[in-house]
């Protein structure tokens, strides 16, 4: 017999790390983290082949992540410590036929990524130190004086000094270190660096090494004016002598995600034209090493890349979001439209070896799986999770169109109770997703996970408004200036259409969303009285006050204006500044920690709303940042979440 999913099964589900597969592409090795009672979360690596078998590679006292396969298929590298310990992870490296790992460096502040030299004598990694002691001995010494006593002030005169919930004044950045497997010699590749190597979300896909061992490729920044803002460049680093030298065609922009050919003559990156617009198209750049000539790869092609990998010399794969999922892609180095590789509702994190491309595979109704796509087409393997779900009764999930702004269709995500029945009506819940340059995907999300807001009782509805990803630069860059213009009106519609339906309660509509999303519940809040209830988490409610975010480059251009020049075009779109209607009971969620929407944030959305007399509850996190990411923390969230619901959706 089968029941509804809960907060608890979600943190019991395994979770899936990126896989690595052997050379011949049989086989791969993929993290899986799991948390225990205490929330402690542990990773375990395992070896999975083809037909589905799994064997654990490394136990349970340590936790072991990031897994790399040596090019000879022998050995892995990854990045492990042990569980309860607070040292820094360090690298490791185990047989693929099994046995004791050996850690084979001791960095003092650990390691975050690893690749290997193609000739298996040795690693290349990520490693940060601190800016003020730049060097192995320095950063060991700091290390061993902070943990004795206590913080000093920070004083900079950067512009950006934190980064989503890391300080960047006073703290540390990222550094690249061979290290020889026989000596043991680890050798400072970037000695000199006093810039950041590419901040963002893609820790995997940090750098590359040569298919000859002799440099590494990187995203460096190389803005004129330091710390006021990042412009990243690609540049090539000896892994014998360190030198390095810049390698793109020097055009303005963001460089990311460097990746060589196997025969070592490109190297294709990810780029994007406007250097203040972090959803900006990502187009594939092919720089050809001989002759320093640059194609633009996707040049034709209204979608963004991710996450690609070259399959051949002159061929690479990829996958992209398109129309609220994803898809593999495959496409040469003569450019030109993508030829679409998987069919699945989403499939990502593509790592192609001997004909076979593994990755992961999942959906609003499944959690990530390990996939398998060759010439005969996709198959799943490795299932870690298959006990947990035989005792769940998931919702279904569909999607609908409506019409919204400007008559422009827009895509309604919905996911139903697993008990869901048309003869009756049910509470309706308005999921509104972040970004705002982001999207709702048919896809399985470890924190805002509809199917457990749905088996609460309520129908969940993700409108992916205007300024989503997925659905082309035009309708992305559409609401630049505006953020509370068309999205509400699509939310609105979307909210009208569903109401109107005999299987939803018209009178109990709730909306929640976090981020953008956030900002988006709150203004909806001052501007309708059509919700019964709202929950704002880390949301934008005052946009002058976003000012003491961590990247404020660029701001003008997403909320209309400078407040020295127009402060009318700030306060226009802000809910802080229209708050004469707002009377609609709201949970407010925020953490001391979220540095890309500043706690204030929260507070002053509270504060507002107590002082109007609208009934408010505020869940303060002094332990989390812009996203609630330990066990018991999130446990409570969903208390709070699903509590506020209930009180006010009966």
């Amino acid at each position: 017999m089968t029941r509804p999913i809960t907060p608890n099964d979600l943190w019991n589900l395994g979770r899936m790390g990126q896989p690595d597969p052997v050379p011949d592409g049989t086989a791969a090795v993929v993290p899986v983290t799991r948390y225990d009672d205490d929330g402690e979360g542990s990773s375990r690596i395992w070896l999975v082949d083809v037909a589905g078998s799994t064997m654990p590679l490394t136990g349970e006292a340590r936790s072991a992540d990031k897994p790399v396969v040596s090019p000879d298929g022998i050995r892995i590298a990854f990045v492990a410590t042990s569980r309860g310990s607070s040292e820094p992870a360090q690298a490791h490296i185990i047989s693929l036929t099994g046995g004791e790992a050996e850690q084979v460096a001791d960095l003092p502040l650990g390691v975050q990524s690893i690749r290997w030299l193609p000739d298996n004598s040795g690693l290349v990694v990520s490693s940060r130190l601190y800016r003020d002691h730049p060097t192995v001995e320095g950063s060991a010494e700091e290390h061993d004086r902070r943990r004795d006593q206590k913080r000093r002030p920070v004083v900079t005169e950067d512009r950006v000094f934190r980064f989503w919930k890391r300080w960047l004044a006073g703290e540390t950045l990222d550094h690249l270190f061979r290290i020889d497997l026989a000596t043991d010699e680890i050798t400072h590749l970037t000695p000199g660096l006093t810039r950041p190597i590419a901040l963002d979300d893609d820790p995997d896909g940090l750098f590359d090494v040569s298919p000859d061992g002799a440099s590494v490729a990187v995203a460096i920044d190389v803005h004129p004016d330091p710390w006021n803002r990042f412009e990243f460049s690609i540049h090539l680093i000896s892994t014998s002598d360190g030198t390095a030298r810049r390698v793109d065609d020097r055009r303005p922009g963001q460089c990311r995600r460097p990746r060589f050919s196997p025969d070592g003559t490109t190297i294709v990156y990810g780029y994007q034209a406007d250097p203040l617009f972090y959803a900006d198209r990502v187009t594939l750049i092919a720089h050809n090493l001989e002759t320093d000539s640059e194609s633009d790869l996707t040049k034709q092609w209204d979608r963004s890349a991710a996450g690609w990998e070259f399959a051949a010399s002159d061929r690479l794969v990829f996958s992209a979001e398109t129309e609220g999922r994803q898809h593999l892609y495959t496409i040469g180095l003569e450019g030109g439209e993508p030829t679409q590789l998987t069919t699945g509702r989403n499939d990502h994190g593509p790592r192609p070896a001997g004909g076979t491309v593994w990755h992961r595979r999942e959906s609003a109704e499944s959690p990530p799986r390990l996939a398998v796509t060759n010439a005969e087409g996709t198959s799943l393997v490795g299932d870690f999770n298959a006990d947990l779900l035989s005792e769940l009764e998931l919702g279904q999930f569909e999607t609908i169109e409506v019409d919204g702004a400007q008559g422009d269709p827009i895509q309604v995500q919905i996911t139903y109770p697993p008990d869901f029945d048309p003869s009756r009506p049910w509470p309706l819940l308005q999921n509104v997703h972040g970004g705002p340059h982001n999207a709702s995907l048919d896809s399985w999300h470890w924190r805002w996970n509809t199917q457990v807001m749905a088996a609460a009782g309520y129908v969940v509805s993700s409108v992916n408004f205007h300024g989503s990803s997925s659905w082309g630069s035009d309708f992305t860059d559409s609401i630049r200036g505006a953020w509370g213009d068309m999205p509400t009106s699509d939310v609105l519609a979307a909210t009208q259409h569903l109401a109107n339906l005999d299987h939803i309660d018209e009178t109990r509509i709730a909306a929640a969303g976090g981020s953008y999303g956030g900002y988006l519940v709150a203004w909806l809040t001052t501007i309708s009285d059509g919700f019964r209830c709202a929950i704002v988490h880390a949301g934008v409610n005052d946009l002058l006050l976003q000012y003491s975010a961590d990247v404020t480059a660029g701001r003008e251009q997403s909320i209309g204006g400078v407040p020295w020049e127009d402060m009318d075009a700030v306060l226009e779109w802000s809910p802080t500044a229209n708050t004469a209607k707002l009377a609609t009971p709201t949970l407010v969620i925020h953490g001391e920690l979220d540095y890309r929407v500043p706690i204030d944030q929260g507070l002053v959305w509270y504060g507002i709303l107590k002082a109007k007399g609208v009934e408010a509850r505020l869940v303060y996190y002094s332990d989390e940042g812009h996203w609630i990411e330990k066990r018991d923390n999130a446990l409570v969230w969903w208390d709070e979440f699903l509590g506020w619901l209930d009180r006010h959706m009966e």
